[in-house]
């Protein structure tokens, strides 16, 4: 009897580039479920506090990252970033 495979545990990351780097600085900022490159110092922080919050959020639902709609993804970011 042959075993069915096992389908692979789905997975989802938020990517984040800032464009707008006129320092010269290199920003790269990696996290639970997060990964933002980029950016001038404002906004890269602004990435990472977003980034941080909808995390925050998604543990206050009790959910992960992956178990969301892009609805739900849309509005939590929408809450995180006002």
């Amino acid at each position: 009897m042959v075993s069915p495979k096992s389908s692979p545990k789905p997975s989802a990351i938020m990517i984040g580039v800032g464009l707008d780097n006129k320092d010269g600085h290199k920003r790269i900022t990696k996290g639970e479920n997060f990964y933002l490159v980029g950016g001038s110092e404002e906004t890269h922080e602004r990435m990472v506090e977003t980034s941080v919050k909808v995390n925050e959020k998604l543990a206050e639902k009790g959910k992960h990252l992956e178990e969301i709609s892009k609805e739900e993804f849309t509005d939590l970011i929408r809450e995180a970033s006002s």
